[in-house]
């Protein structure tokens, strides 16, 4: 017999994971948006500062999804399930863009960015597939 108490909280918990990640992704594909200006536009230090300036922002709401995730890990651990997790982005680009602005530069952060989109989108899908699992245990 499953506590329904523990898939409560374990469900209060992948929402806020879920939630979370929806912030990421948003920033991320802001930064996205002004990473291919800055890749196609004529080399401007105030786009590359907006880009960074997302990135940032997305690096903070990594680590509010960081600390969400270990919650919800110990909330699935209750109930013997778990959550396959995997978010990265780095902040080294930043001086090689800025310092270096030009197309390799720029595309090596685009790539970057891109691939921590689909990251979250993975582990956006992975979160969905705990809910489902969730819904289940307390129908």
């Amino acid at each position: 017999m499953v506590d329904q108490k523990e898939v409560r909280e374990a469900r209060a918990a992948a929402q806020e994971v879920l939630s979370l990640l929806e912030k990421v992704e948003a920033t991320l594909r802001g930064a996205r948006n002004w990473g291919l200006f800055d890749l196609f536009a004529s080399r401007s230090l105030i786009s590359s500062v907006i880009k960074f300036g997302k990135i940032d922002k997305a690096e903070a709401q990594l680590k509010q999804v960081r600390e969400a995730l270990k919650r919800l890990q110990n909330e699935l651990g209750d109930l013997d399930l778990t959550v396959q997790e995997s978010l990265n982005i780095g902040g080294l680009q930043r001086f090689v863009d800025i310092a270096f602005d030009n197309i390799i530069s720029d595309w090596m952060t685009q790539s970057r960015i891109n691939a921590t989109l689909r990251e979250v989108e993975y582990l956006k899908n992975e979160v969905q597939s705990v809910i489902e699992t969730l819904d289940l245990l307390e129908g």
